[in-house]
C-alpha cells in the first residue's frame, strides 16, 4: 500500500532531503545535493522568495520505506505579474513505480487545486538559478553540482500521467583551445578601445562585493524574457551572492563595466565541484568541505555557472571580453572543457556565442506542463 503525507516532522524533514542519495547510489553519474543548501532553499526564514512562494512538500512510502519524494511550488508573483494561475512541481524522485508516482503527483494536483491553480509546470523552482529540467538526454554523463540527475524511467512516468513537453534546455561541453582565439582577442580589444569598456581586477574576493547587486539587477534584466524567469529581489541576491562566492575563484570572476564604470556584462565559472560532492555525498563535514577547497585548487573541468551582458549592449563586444579572459585563463590552468549549464533551446543568441568553440552537446532537459481538472 501506497501512502503520500506531507512533510511534517523533523524526521520527515530529514528523509525528505536525503532520499535522492540512497536512490542513486552507486550511480557514478549522480551528483549529490548539497543537504545544507537544499535545507536552506525550503527554510522560509532563510530563502526570500518565500516573500512570494508557497510550497508544501510531500513523501511517498510503501509501509515505513520512503520510496518518493515531491515539492509542489507557487510562485504568487509570477502567476500576478503574467495573469496566471500556475503552480510548479520540483524535488520529484521516485523508484520505478508509476503508482508512486501517481500518488505523489495526485497529492500535488489536490494541493495546488485547494489555492486556486489550473495549471502546473516542471521540474522547476523557485527561480533561474535554482534546479530545473527533467534530464531526458545524457543519462551517461556526470552532472553539474547546480543541476538535476534522474533516471530513464521518470520521462516515462511523466508522459503515463498525461505530461506533455513544455520547453527543453540544452548544455554542451566546450573544449578549450590549445592558443587563444584570434578572433575573439580581436573584438574584446576592439570593444575596450572602442567603447572604453574595462574588464574589473580584483585583488580579494570581497572586492567584488560592492558590485553584487548591481551585476545580479543587470541578469534580472538579461534574462527577463526566458522560460519561467521571476526578477530576483534584493533579499535573494544576497543569498545568491552567499552561495555563489563561497566557492568562486579570482580568476574565473569577470566583471565588465563601460565609461561611467556601470555595470554591463558579468561572467562567473567555478571549477567542477562534481566529483568533490559525489565523494562527500552531499554533506559538508567531517570531509566535504576539504574535498570541496582541493577541488578548487586541482581540476581540468570548468563549470560555468553564469554569464549575462546588459540587453542594450547584445552584440557589442561584451561577451568577447568575458569569453577572451575565460578562454586565457583555462589554458593557464590546464583545463580540458568547460561545461554550459541548461541553456533554452530556443535561445540562439546564448548558443551562437560556442560556435567557434569546438563542442559537444551532452545533455538535454525538459520542462513538462499540465492542465489540472
Amino acid at each position: 500500500m501506497i501512502i503520500v503525507k506531507p512533510v511534517v516532522t523533523r524526521k520527515e524533514w530529514n528523509a525528505f532531503f536525503t532520499f535522492p542519495n540512497s536512490l542513486y547510489k552507486g550511480n557514478k553519474y549522480f551528483v549529490p545535493y548539497l543537504i545544507t543548501d537544499e535545507k536552506n532553499t525550503f527554510t522560509p526564514e532563510k530563502n526570500p522568495a518565500y516573500e512570494y512562494c508557497d510550497t508544501r512538500l510531500f513523501l511517498a512510502y510503501k509501509g515505513k520505506k520512503v520510496v518518493g519524494r515531491i515539492a509542489g511550488l507557487i510562485n504568487n508573483k509570477l502567476n500576478a505579474m503574467n495573469g496566471m494561475k500556475q503552480m510548479r512541481f520540483t524535488r520529484w524522485d521516485v523508484i520505478d513505480d508509476i503508482e508512486v508516482s501517481r500518488a505523489l503527483f495526485e497529492a500535488v494536483f489536490a494541493w495546488g487545486k485547494e489555492k486556486g491553480m489550473t495549471e502546473i509546470i516542471g521540474p522547476i523552482g523557485f527561480s533561474d538559478l535554482d534546479k530545473q529540467g527533467l534530464l531526458v538526454e545524457g543519462f551517461d554523463q556526470v552532472g553539474m553540482f547546480i543541476t538535476l540527475y534522474n533516471h530513464p524511467y521518470y520521462h516515462e512516468h511523466l508522459t503515463r500521467l498525461g505530461f506533455e513537453k513544455d520547453i527543453d534546455w540544452i548544455e554542451y561541453k566546450v573544449y578549450i583551445p590549445k592558443e587563444l582565439i584570434p578572433r575573439v582577442q580581436q573584438i574584446s580589444e576592439m570593444a575596450q578601445e572602442r567603447h572604453g569598456y574595462r574588464l574589473l581586477e580584483f585583488a580579494k574576493k570581497k572586492k567584488v562585493i560592492p558590485y553584487a547587486k548591481e551585476i545580479f539587477h543587470m541578469y534580472n534584466e538579461s534574462y527577463a524574457h526566458l522560460y519561467g524567469f521571476c526578477p530576483l529581489t534584493d533579499g535573494q541576491i544576497d543569498m545568491a551572492v552567499d552561495q555563489f562566492f563561497m566557492v568562486a575563484q579570482l580568476d574565473y570572476i569577470y566583471v565588465v563595466v563601460d565609461k561611467e564604470d556601470a555595470v554591463i556584462g558579468f561572467g562567473l565559472l567555478i571549477p567542477s565541484l562534481s566529483k568533490a560532492m559525489q565523494k562527500s555525498n552531499g554533506r559538508l563535514f567531517p570531509t566535504g568541505l576539504l574535498r570541496i577547497l582541493w577541488s578548487l585548487k586541482r581540476y581540468d573541468v570548468l563549470d560555468m555557472y553564469l554569464i549575462a551582458v546588459k540587453p542594450e549592449y547584445f552584440g557589442r563586444g561584451v561577451n568577447a571580453i568575458i569569453l577572451h579572459e575565460g578562454i586565457k585563463k583555462a589554458i593557464e590552468h590546464n583545463v580540458v572543457f568547460a561545461k554550459t549549464g541548461p541553456m533554452l533551446e530556443n535561445n540562439i543568441y546564448i548558443q551562437t556565442q560556442w560556435r567557434i568553440f569546438e563542442t559537444e552537446q551532452d545533455k538535454r532537459r525538459r520542462c513538462y506542463k499540465q492542465v489540472l481538472k
